[in-house]
């Protein structure tokens, strides 16, 4: 007898990240005897989605996307819709209607426990995830009857080549074919062109950029001071947009620098590490020299571009951030952590309480044990091995994703029922 675990089960995918992921994720999910959709609001979406029978184009103006979203679930009586980030506006306007009528929610984002995991939520990540809600001692009591080892970090992101080439393929169709699709607009401020534009830039710059990310990361190896680090973010990405204080970059940067000058000792200096796609669209470095200036620290603040973060840990005395996932690397070393926004990770038992001056001063350090309990509930509930961008992480990941998607709990009620599938030995991806 053929066995159809997804029988009855309608999805409709909205927007992917950039690449084939959500088309081999569906492919998979109609051989588990699922019916599945995908709505694309542009040629990008539509490039990367090769069977043309279940893909629904969408080019109405946005104010009549909820109204359209509607009709298709009640079209196609879908159960199930499957989306990458629950904050740009298309993708939180269909969640409150799903949520309404009973639909289950599957959210893909970049994984808490980067560089090689993926993070799987039912109806909500980041600020919105069930994580927020969960204290240490409800992960403890969920984990009892779990063997307690673990997988180690890779100290390398697995696909960053990929990422960088399938974000600027997916705006070049978006800038030079999107024709058909007329009302769309990026869910970011800038335009496509500009977009496409700053992909390209990255990728042709990549070995000059590493050239200056060596010779910063030696200069604060071999300088002999003690440094506290500051984890910067993407200006334009969700968790930084959507759950944190602070409408720009700038205005953390001002904030760190502030708190350094007023409260770390004068022969420590700060080093601010850009995120690995950081792409210029803002001027961190010139913005770190005016406010260096501006507070008198001048020759004591560094900026390095993105690169790996476990060189620059392994002497950082603390760490600061809005709600970067890279902090979790920081915690996992036991180093002190200051958080501004809201993080699945800013748990009183890891983060610092501390004014920033103070923080600088003289931080408490975490609670290492917690920790690890912590990072141990990750790896057997939203954290699934394996990546979006490579070929070979996205079938690590599509081994294990599309059952916990069919299942009937969510990861973390799965784990806490005992019904959680044992997970798969972590393998290095290159």
């Amino acid at each position: 007898m053929k066995n159809t675990l997804g029988k009855d089960r309608r999805f409709l995918f909205l927007q992917g990240p950039h690449g084939p992921f959500f088309y081999r994720l569906g492919k998979m999910l109609r051989s588990a005897g699922a019916e599945v959709w995908r709505v694309g609001f542009n040629r990008g979406d539509e490039a990367f989605w090769l069977r043309a029978a279940n893909y629904i184009p969408y080019d109405g103006p946005a104010e009549d996307w909820p109204a359209a979203f509607e009709a298709l679930v009640q079209q196609h009586q879908i159960t199930d819709i499957a989306l990458y980030g629950d904050t740009r506006p298309i993708h939180a306007q269909a969640i409150h209607y799903a949520k309404a009528a009973g639909l289950r929610v599957h959210v893909f984002e970049e994984g808490y426990l980067r560089p090689f995991w993926v993070t799987y939520e039912r109806g909500g990540a980041n600020g919105h995830s069930r994580l927020m809600d969960l204290s240490v001692e409800d992960m403890r009591e969920a984990l009892q009857k779990i063997d307690p080892d673990q997988p180690d970090a890779p100290a390398h992101w697995g696909d960053m080549r990929q990422h960088i080439f399938y974000g600027a393929l997916y705006h070049y169709f978006v800038m030079f074919r999107n024709g058909p699709y007329r009302h769309f607009r990026p869910h970011r401020a800038l335009t496509v062109r500009k977009e496409f534009e700053l992909y390209l830039k990255r990728l042709l710059l990549m070995p000059a950029i590493a050239i200056d990310r060596f010779l910063a990361t030696q200069r604060i190896k071999f300088g002999g001071f003690p440094y506290h680090l500051a984890l910067l973010q993407l200006e334009h990405d969700s968790s930084f947009q959507a759950h944190s204080p602070f409408d720009t970059m700038t205005d953390f940067l001002d904030l760190c620098i502030t708190g350094f000058a007023e409260g770390a000792p004068g022969h420590h200096h700060l080093v601010f590490k850009a995120h690995p796609l950081e792409d210029g669209r803002v001027p961190l470095r010139s913005e770190i020299r005016r406010l260096a200036a501006k507070h008198d620290v001048t020759g004591r603040v560094h900026y390095v571009r993105g690169g790996k973060l476990a060189q620059l840990l392994d002497h950082a005395r603390t760490a600061v951030t809005v709600n970067s996932t890279a902090a979790q690397q920081v915690l996992w070393r036991g180093i002190p952590l200051k958080v501004f926004g809201d993080a699945v990770y800013a748990k009183p038992e890891f983060v610092s309480p501390l004014p920033l001056p103070e923080f600088f001063a003289q931080p408490g350090r975490p609670d290492r044990r917690a920790y690890h309990d912590y990072r141990r509930y990750l790896l057997e509930t939203s954290q699934i091995p394996g990546g979006f961008y490579s070929a070979r992480a996205r079938r690590q990941l599509l081994r294990q994703v599309v059952d916990m998607m069919l299942a009937t709990e969510d990861p973390y009620d799965a784990l806490r029922l005992g019904s959680a599938a044992p997970r798969q030995q972590l393998q290095v991806v290159k």
